[in-house]
């Protein structure tokens, strides 16, 4: 019996979700989902293009950084993955290098809250990290990529469960979820605020945030007690 098969294939339809969402090409993209009774996840092969994929390589890793079984590499972001499960309490996690998100993250600049679709998702600005330090850079590249992220939500206090998604200084764009599914859906959404809030700019160069108390009612309708939006269960 494979026990590990339903966990590499929620790990593989979210690898595919990120080439049909358009939110990589080439290889620039990987998702993983995680199942924390067992401690493990399983995370897309280092370097494969999407098109070859199938649920078999998903690479099966714990939290230590073993290899539980696969027969390929994983992806050379595992150990952000094994820091940001470690730290956040989340099932899936994707990281892209879409347009939008990177073109933020290489002005290191956080995306504020500037209409009703970035408030429907997250209630504050969409935080970009520092510059990773010579130090870190030399120690360990990926966990440490893991590290500034838990360490910038924490020096911040952004609560990783209401804002799921954070831009890396230089680098890209991190999302994650309750699945791998959801992590990737939270990319593409990740990307459209990155791509609406830059069209803002340029055309009026002063647009400032919106109004707290819009941003609340948006957030409270989806997300609230009293929330109205979509269909009950």
């Amino acid at each position: 019996m494979d026990v590990y098969k339903t966990l590499r294939e929620e790990a593989f339809e979210a690898n595919m979700e990120i080439k049909r969402n358009n939110l990589a090409i080439c290889t620039w993209g990987n998702s993983s989902a995680y199942d924390p009774d067992k401690g493990i996840f399983a995370i897309k092969p280092s370097g494969v293009e999407y098109e070859k994929l199938t649920p078999k390589m998903m690479v099966l890793v714990d939290l230590e950084g073993n290899i539980v079984e696969g027969k390929l590499k994983p992806s050379s972001d595992t150990n952000t993955h094994i820091v940001l499960y470690r730290g956040f309490s989340v099932m899936g996690i994707t990281h892209t290098h879409s347009t939008y998100a990177v073109s933020w993250a290489q002005a290191k600049k956080g995306v504020p809250v500037f209409g009703t679709t970035h408030a429907d998702y997250g209630v504050q600005e969409i935080p970009c990290t520092d510059y990773m330090s010579i130090e870190a850079v030399k120690n360990n590249y990926e966990l440490e990529t893991g590290s500034l992220i838990v360490e910038t939500f924490k020096k911040r206090k952004i609560d990783p469960d209401i804002i799921n998604m954070v831009l890396v200084a230089g680098h890209g764009p991190f999302t994650w979820g309750k699945s791998a599914a959801e992590s990737v859906f939270n990319s593409a959404v990740l990307e459209e605020i990155c791509k609406m809030a830059l069209f803002s700019l340029a055309i009026n160069p002063l647009t400032r945030p919106l109004p707290e108390h819009i941003i609340k009612k948006h957030w409270e309708r989806k997300h609230g007690e009293n929330a109205y939006y979509g269909q009950k269960e």
